[in-house]
Protein backbone atom coordinates (compact mmCIF):
# COMPACT_ATOMS: atom_id res chain seq x y z
CA UNK A 1 0.00 0.00 0.00
CA UNK A 2 1.46 3.25 -0.77
CA UNK A 3 0.94 6.34 1.20
CA UNK A 4 -0.52 9.13 -0.92
CA UNK A 5 1.58 13.02 -1.02
CA UNK A 6 -1.41 14.76 1.12
CA UNK A 7 -0.72 11.87 3.35
CA UNK A 8 2.58 12.26 3.77
CA UNK A 9 2.71 16.13 3.78
CA UNK A 10 0.53 15.63 6.88
CA UNK A 11 2.63 13.45 8.87
CA UNK A 12 5.49 15.85 7.54
CA UNK A 13 3.39 18.81 9.13
CA UNK A 14 3.18 16.94 12.53
CA UNK A 15 6.12 15.85 12.83
CA UNK A 16 7.20 19.83 12.63
CA UNK A 17 4.70 20.81 15.06
CA UNK A 18 5.68 18.04 17.83
CA UNK A 19 9.03 19.38 17.36
CA UNK A 20 7.85 22.60 17.90
CA UNK A 21 5.71 21.61 20.84
CA UNK A 22 8.76 19.91 22.64
CA UNK A 23 11.17 23.18 22.23
CA UNK A 24 8.70 25.03 24.17
CA UNK A 25 7.78 23.05 26.98
CA UNK A 26 11.38 22.19 27.51
CA UNK A 27 11.61 26.16 27.67
CA UNK A 28 8.90 26.40 30.12
CA UNK A 29 10.75 23.48 32.07
CA UNK A 30 13.59 26.18 32.66
CA UNK A 31 12.06 28.74 33.72
CA UNK A 32 11.29 32.32 32.56
CA UNK A 33 14.81 33.51 33.98
CA UNK A 34 17.50 30.69 32.10
CA UNK A 35 20.01 31.78 30.13
CA UNK A 36 20.51 29.50 26.63
CA UNK A 37 23.65 29.20 25.93
CA UNK A 38 25.10 28.92 22.05
CA UNK A 39 24.99 25.05 21.95
CA UNK A 40 21.23 25.70 23.25
CA UNK A 41 21.80 24.06 26.14
CA UNK A 42 20.42 26.03 29.66
CA UNK A 43 23.62 27.44 31.15
CA UNK A 44 22.36 28.94 34.12
CA UNK A 45 19.66 30.98 35.64
CA UNK A 46 19.44 34.91 35.98
CA UNK A 47 18.91 36.25 39.09
CA UNK A 48 16.16 39.07 39.51
CA UNK A 49 17.73 42.33 40.04
CA UNK A 50 15.97 44.17 43.02
CA UNK A 51 16.42 47.89 43.50
CA UNK A 52 15.82 49.67 46.55
CA UNK A 53 15.40 53.63 46.48
CA UNK A 54 16.72 55.52 49.13
CA UNK A 55 15.58 59.06 51.22
CA UNK A 56 14.71 62.15 48.93
CA UNK A 57 13.87 59.81 45.98
CA UNK A 58 12.02 57.10 44.59
CA UNK A 59 12.17 53.90 42.41
CA UNK A 60 12.05 56.04 39.23
CA UNK A 61 15.54 57.27 39.53
CA UNK A 62 16.47 53.82 38.43
CA UNK A 63 14.52 54.09 34.96
CA UNK A 64 17.12 54.00 33.28
CA UNK A 65 19.38 51.21 34.76
CA UNK A 66 16.13 49.09 34.75
CA UNK A 67 15.79 49.91 31.30
CA UNK A 68 19.40 48.98 30.43
CA UNK A 69 19.31 45.77 32.62
CA UNK A 70 15.72 44.67 31.21
CA UNK A 71 17.47 45.06 27.32
CA UNK A 72 19.98 42.53 28.32
CA UNK A 73 16.89 40.43 29.72
CA UNK A 74 17.06 40.56 33.37
CA UNK A 75 13.98 40.29 35.84
CA UNK A 76 13.84 43.36 37.50
CA UNK A 77 11.62 44.59 40.57
CA UNK A 78 12.44 48.35 42.30
CA UNK A 79 9.50 47.99 45.49
CA UNK A 80 9.12 51.15 46.99
CA UNK A 81 11.17 51.97 49.92
CA UNK A 82 8.63 52.93 52.84
CA UNK A 83 10.67 55.07 54.72
CA UNK A 84 9.93 55.13 58.07
CA UNK A 85 12.10 52.72 60.49
CA UNK A 86 14.57 51.10 59.75
CA UNK A 87 12.75 47.95 61.25
CA UNK A 88 9.78 48.31 59.49
CA UNK A 89 11.41 49.32 55.83
CA UNK A 90 13.34 46.15 56.24
CA UNK A 91 10.65 43.95 57.04
CA UNK A 92 8.89 45.13 53.89
CA UNK A 93 11.70 44.98 51.47
CA UNK A 94 11.99 40.90 53.43
CA UNK A 95 8.88 40.66 52.37
CA UNK A 96 9.09 41.32 48.53
CA UNK A 97 12.42 39.04 48.60
CA UNK A 98 10.27 36.28 50.14
CA UNK A 99 8.08 36.10 46.99
CA UNK A 100 10.76 35.90 44.71
CA UNK A 101 11.67 32.39 43.31
CA UNK A 102 15.54 31.98 42.46
CA UNK A 103 18.92 33.56 43.14
CA UNK A 104 18.48 37.75 44.01
CA UNK A 105 21.34 40.53 43.22
CA UNK A 106 19.93 43.28 46.05
CA UNK A 107 21.34 46.81 45.08
CA UNK A 108 20.51 50.06 46.99
CA UNK A 109 21.06 53.50 46.91
CA UNK A 110 21.99 56.00 49.84
CA UNK A 111 19.70 54.99 52.72
CA UNK A 112 18.65 52.10 50.71
CA UNK A 113 21.49 50.36 51.51
CA UNK A 114 20.70 50.95 55.22
CA UNK A 115 17.32 48.97 54.02
CA UNK A 116 19.10 46.14 52.47
CA UNK A 117 21.66 45.20 54.96
CA UNK A 118 18.99 44.55 57.07
CA UNK A 119 16.40 42.69 54.46
CA UNK A 120 18.80 40.42 53.22
CA UNK A 121 20.54 38.76 56.43
CA UNK A 122 19.47 34.85 56.48
CA UNK A 123 18.00 34.70 53.02
CA UNK A 124 19.61 32.38 50.89
CA UNK A 125 18.63 33.42 47.66
CA UNK A 126 20.12 36.86 47.90
CA UNK A 127 23.44 36.05 46.57
CA UNK A 128 25.01 39.63 45.85
CA UNK A 129 24.56 43.06 47.12
CA UNK A 130 25.60 46.05 45.16
CA UNK A 131 26.07 49.74 47.05
CA UNK A 132 25.10 52.81 45.13
CA UNK A 133 26.41 55.40 47.31
CA UNK A 134 24.70 53.23 49.94
CA UNK A 135 25.12 53.14 53.64
CA UNK A 136 26.27 49.22 54.61
CA UNK A 137 25.75 49.77 58.37
CA UNK A 138 27.64 47.17 61.20
CA UNK A 139 25.31 45.84 63.99
CA UNK A 140 24.52 48.68 66.35
CA UNK A 141 25.78 51.79 64.05
CA UNK A 142 22.82 54.87 63.39
CA UNK A 143 22.67 56.53 60.11
CA UNK A 144 23.43 59.72 62.24
CA UNK A 145 26.30 58.08 63.13
CA UNK A 146 27.87 57.21 59.71
CA UNK A 147 26.47 60.42 57.67
CA UNK A 148 28.92 62.73 59.66
CA UNK A 149 31.69 60.36 60.70
CA UNK A 150 33.96 61.82 57.44
CA UNK A 151 33.14 65.55 56.70
CA UNK A 152 31.25 66.81 53.49
CA UNK A 153 27.76 66.09 53.82
CA UNK A 154 25.52 68.84 52.63
CA UNK A 155 22.46 66.87 54.65
CA UNK A 156 22.66 69.49 58.03
CA UNK A 157 19.39 71.13 59.58
CA UNK A 158 20.31 74.25 57.93
CA UNK A 159 19.45 72.58 54.36
CA UNK A 160 16.19 70.31 55.43
CA UNK A 161 12.77 71.16 55.93
CA UNK A 162 10.95 69.30 58.48
CA UNK A 163 7.37 69.07 58.70
CA UNK A 164 5.00 66.66 60.73
CA UNK A 165 2.86 63.95 59.63
CA UNK A 166 0.29 62.26 61.23
CA UNK A 167 1.10 58.01 62.44
CA UNK A 168 -0.60 55.48 63.90
CA UNK A 169 -2.12 57.20 66.22
CA UNK A 170 -3.78 60.51 65.82
CA UNK A 171 -2.93 62.45 68.69
CA UNK A 172 1.06 61.77 67.84
CA UNK A 173 3.09 62.94 64.49
CA UNK A 174 5.98 62.22 63.15
CA UNK A 175 8.85 64.53 61.45
CA UNK A 176 9.42 64.47 58.03
CA UNK A 177 12.58 65.62 56.59
CA UNK A 178 12.88 66.96 52.65
CA UNK A 179 16.11 68.68 51.34
CA UNK A 180 15.65 72.35 50.70
CA UNK A 181 14.75 73.14 46.86
CA UNK A 182 17.33 76.00 46.51
CA UNK A 183 19.91 73.45 47.88
CA UNK A 184 18.76 70.07 46.39
CA UNK A 185 21.00 70.09 43.05
CA UNK A 186 23.93 70.55 45.00
CA UNK A 187 23.28 68.15 47.48
CA UNK A 188 21.95 65.36 45.89
CA UNK A 189 22.11 65.38 42.25
CA UNK A 190 25.03 68.11 41.19
CA UNK A 191 25.79 66.28 37.71
CA UNK A 192 22.39 66.03 36.93
CA UNK A 193 20.81 69.04 34.23
CA UNK A 194 19.06 71.78 36.45
CA UNK A 195 15.39 70.92 34.81
CA UNK A 196 15.24 67.34 35.79
CA UNK A 197 16.49 67.94 39.37
CA UNK A 198 13.98 71.25 39.96
CA UNK A 199 11.49 68.50 39.36
CA UNK A 200 13.43 65.76 41.85
CA UNK A 201 13.05 68.49 44.20
CA UNK A 202 9.63 68.90 43.80
CA UNK A 203 8.11 65.67 44.04
CA UNK A 204 11.05 64.11 46.92
CA UNK A 205 10.23 61.25 48.80
CA UNK A 206 10.92 62.49 52.83
CA UNK A 207 12.21 60.31 55.52
CA UNK A 208 11.13 60.38 58.75
CA UNK A 209 13.93 61.98 61.37
CA UNK A 210 13.91 59.23 63.52
CA UNK A 211 15.25 57.03 61.19
CA UNK A 212 18.48 58.56 61.60
CA UNK A 213 18.72 57.59 65.16
CA UNK A 214 17.50 54.05 64.82
CA UNK A 215 20.21 51.03 64.61
CA UNK A 216 21.01 48.69 62.08
CA UNK A 217 20.78 44.86 63.04
CA UNK A 218 23.42 42.37 61.54
CA UNK A 219 24.68 43.27 58.51
CA UNK A 220 23.83 40.96 55.68
CA UNK A 221 27.61 41.87 53.54
CA UNK A 222 29.03 39.54 56.35
CA UNK A 223 27.93 36.94 54.87
CA UNK A 224 26.96 37.87 51.24
CA UNK A 225 30.02 39.11 48.56
CA UNK A 226 29.53 43.09 48.05
CA UNK A 227 30.04 45.63 45.63
CA UNK A 228 30.18 49.08 46.02
CA UNK A 229 29.86 52.29 43.39
CA UNK A 230 31.24 55.36 44.70
CA UNK A 231 30.57 58.89 43.67
CA UNK A 232 33.62 60.98 44.40
CA UNK A 233 31.80 64.12 44.07
CA UNK A 234 28.73 62.66 46.63
CA UNK A 235 27.71 65.55 48.99
CA UNK A 236 24.83 63.38 50.68
CA UNK A 237 27.61 60.73 52.15
CA UNK A 238 30.83 61.41 51.78
CA UNK A 239 33.33 59.75 49.55
CA UNK A 240 35.61 58.83 52.48
CA UNK A 241 32.18 57.19 54.44
CA UNK A 242 31.97 54.87 50.93
CA UNK A 243 35.08 54.05 50.88
CA UNK A 244 35.36 53.09 54.61
CA UNK A 245 32.34 50.82 54.30
CA UNK A 246 33.30 49.17 51.45
CA UNK A 247 36.81 48.19 53.24
CA UNK A 248 35.15 47.07 56.19
CA UNK A 249 32.87 45.04 54.32
CA UNK A 250 35.43 43.03 52.13
CA UNK A 251 34.23 44.45 48.76
CA UNK A 252 34.96 42.32 45.64
CA UNK A 253 35.01 45.23 44.00
CA UNK A 254 34.66 48.74 44.31
CA UNK A 255 34.06 51.32 41.87
CA UNK A 256 34.76 55.19 41.83
CA UNK A 257 33.28 57.51 39.66
CA UNK A 258 33.24 60.98 38.56
CA UNK A 259 29.85 61.79 39.64
CA UNK A 260 26.86 63.25 42.71
CA UNK A 261 25.03 61.06 44.66
CA UNK A 262 22.60 60.24 41.99
CA UNK A 263 24.87 58.56 40.02
CA UNK A 264 22.35 56.06 38.82
CA UNK A 265 20.83 58.90 37.09
CA UNK A 266 23.51 60.54 36.07
CA UNK A 267 25.94 57.24 35.25
CA UNK A 268 23.42 54.28 34.79
CA UNK A 269 25.38 52.48 32.32
CA UNK A 270 28.48 52.22 34.42
CA UNK A 271 25.96 51.04 37.18
CA UNK A 272 24.68 48.43 35.01
CA UNK A 273 28.41 47.58 34.38
CA UNK A 274 28.61 46.42 37.83
CA UNK A 275 25.49 45.37 38.55
CA UNK A 276 25.76 42.36 35.35
CA UNK A 277 29.22 42.06 37.04
CA UNK A 278 27.53 40.77 40.53
CA UNK A 279 24.90 38.66 38.64
CA UNK A 280 27.38 36.97 36.60
CA UNK A 281 29.31 36.28 39.85
CA UNK A 282 27.10 34.72 41.90
CA UNK A 283 26.53 31.79 39.12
Amino acid sequence: MHTSPITRRTISVRVILATILIGVLGLISAGPNAITSASGHPSRERPTIVLVHGSFADASGFNEVIQRLQARGYPTLAPSNPLRTVAGDAAYVRSVLESIDGPIVLVAHSYGGFVITNAATGNPNVKALVYINGFAPAEGETAGDLVYKYPGSMITPENLTIRPYPITDPAESGLDAYINADVFRDAFAADVDRRTTAAMAAMQRPIDLGVLQQPSGQPAWETIPSWFIIGKQDNTIPADLHRFMAQRAGAVRTVELRASHALMISKPAAVVEVIVEAARHQT
